[in-house]
């Protein structure tokens, strides 16, 4: 058992080691997978009649981006999947594309999204420590609760008074744009951080 899992630890450092030394080839192809993976689960998604934000499965992969990818990489693969969005890819929430989906009422969340990749990325690439189960999950509240929502709600707030002439109250902005995903990014916050105690080393020896 203990030849196993010492090599299941030896393997798991020797991917993380080769993820964050790859040559630029490898980095652009990871990058662009990344910016797929959350494409993809975008498209998992739950219409809610009183909002213009869906629920997705997209902060999942935005949270592992920074994980699996780093403070560079990470971010930079959200980046990619905002700008191809915007030119004509449909991998939006819905299978949507363009400047008007882009920079509508879920701006925010998208520059959210580079800021939390980053902040995670930044993290658990430098503290190996961080990655235990223990730290990792405030870290991934951290990310997904203030990194991308504090973005996102300032702009969905300014996208409702350019659209409806007037500021939504504070209670009417939460319930909009925060309050029916938080059981959602719960879950997705568990499952990113399952993947950090399953995959990342724990010791930079």
């Amino acid at each position: 058992m203990n030849i196993n899992l010492d090599t299941y630890y030896t393997k798991r450092k020797n991917v993380f080691d080769r993820i964050h030394n790859s040559n630029n080839i490898e980095k652009t192809a990871m990058v662009v997978l990344m910016a797929c993976l959350t494409g993809i689960m975008a498209q998992i998604i739950i219409p809610l009649p009183w909002s213009p934000v869906p629920i997705t499965g997209q902060t999942f992969a935005v949270l592992v981006s920074g994980l699996i990818l780093g403070k560079k990489l990470g971010p930079l693969s959200q980046i990619l999947y905002f700008v191809l969005g915007i030119i004509g890819i449909n991998w939006f929430g819905g299978a949507t594309g363009g400047l008007e989906i882009a920079f509508g009422s879920n701006f925010g969340y998208f520059i959210g999204f580079i800021f939390a990749s980053m902040f995670i990325g930044y993290l658990t690439e430098k503290y190996a420590k961080s990655r235990k189960l223990r730290n990792i999950i405030p870290l991934m509240v951290i990310a997904n609760f203030i990194c991308i929502y504090v973005p996102g709600l300032i702009i969905l707030a300014i996208w409702f008074n350019v659209t409806q002439g007037a500021y939504p109250d504070i209670i009417s902005l939460l319930v909009m744009g925060l309050i029916p995903f938080i059981i959602g990014d719960i879950v997705k916050i568990i499952g990113a951080s399952a993947i950090s105690k399953a995959l990342l080393p724990k010791t930079v020896n």
